[in-house]
């Protein structure tokens, strides 16, 4: 039997051909960062405090706004502080803990934009039976079931990646820990992990797109068959903000892991487009494009006004 001599840390190389770019990545990062943060948490405060809005749909929606805060926490604070001149090294049960929330909530990502595309195709092709299915208890299940669905998915790929040695080179040619960069630095035959990894992953991503895809494919023939142009393009108005959501998130998580480049310069910016920038714009989509948030929103804002200005 072979010996080992583990590694404790891993250093991150952060993103190629970006060197004298540190204090402009810096300071895009940490703006994404924040508006995220802002961003997310003043929707959640909205949904909170509007009663209109405290319907399954918008339920849903507060969920995905929790979801946007936690995803880019997962890798931000670190390589802000590696662009800041700290060191850019990683514990091993940091990178252990980087793999398992960064899957784990992109495996909720997942699991909680199909359970949103099963409630729009409940309420736009079953609308009288829309509210006896989709109550509280029908929401809360569905909810919690996706973020337990998450963590399990994280668990069972964070176990199969860690449970191999790691005693050679320590140098992870990403930003942040993940499995395409962390996998290949094991010191033991790592077929094995590769194909059941990869293969839980595409297994996720692509049951979940088919589910999306039919959820929708129902609702675009049921919205066809509404007669009034105003019933159509209202009912089009109440999923487009989640279909566009849905490409930013499906569209770098195929690139990444289901037709990987050879590109290390590429895929690092996708993982920055998926990573720090999409969560950024969550936000900025669901408030933009329904009218129910922009009046929630407009009420909270002129209360917030208002109660600061009785104050003064």
């Amino acid at each position: 039997m072979r010996n080992y001599t583990f590694i404790t840390e891993f250093i991150l190389l952060g993103i190629p051909n970006t060197k004298e770019m540190e204090s402009m990545l810096f300071v895009s990062f940490l703006a994404f960062y924040i508006i995220t943060l802002l961003g997310n948490l003043f929707i959640l405060f909205t949904l909170l405090n509007s009663s209109s809005l405290h319907t399954p749909m918008y339920f849903f929606l507060g969920n995905l706004s929790v979801f946007d805060i936690f995803f880019p926490s997962v890798s931000s604070p670190k390589i802000m502080l590696c662009l800041m001149g700290h060191s850019c090294t990683i514990s091993y049960q940091g990178c252990a803990s980087q793999v398992f929330f960064y899957h784990a909530l992109g495996g909720t990502e997942c699991f909680l934009y199909t359970v949103m595309a099963y409630d729009r195709f409940m309420a736009i092709c079953h609308p009288l039976r829309y509210t006896v299915i989709m109550s509280h208890k029908m929401c809360t299940g569905l909810a919690l079931g996706t973020w337990l669905g998450g963590c399990l998915h994280g668990c069972i790929l964070t176990i199969l990646i860690f449970n191999l040695p790691y005693c050679g080179p320590n140098e992870v040619d990403n930003f942040f820990c993940d499995i395409p960069v962390v996998l290949p630095l094991a010191c033991a035959d790592t077929s094995l992990a590769q194909t059941v990894s990869f293969i839980n992953v595409d297994v996720v991503t692509l049951t979940c797109f088919f589910l999306i895809l039919t959820s929708y494919s129902h609702i675009v023939l049921s919205i066809l068959k509404i007669n009034s142009s105003e019933g159509r393009c209202r009912a089009f108005s109440t999923c487009s903000a989640h279909l566009i959501s849905i490409l930013l998130f499906y569209g770098p998580v195929m690139l990444i892991y289901l037709w990987p480049t050879s590109s290390p310069c590429l895929n690092s910016v996708i993982q920055v487009l998926n990573n720090i920038v999409t969560p950024s714009l969550n936000p900025l989509i669901y408030s933009l494009r329904n009218k129910d948030v922009k009046l929630a929103l407009r009420k909270v804002l002129t209360q917030l006004v208002y109660s600061s200005w009785c104050k003064v």
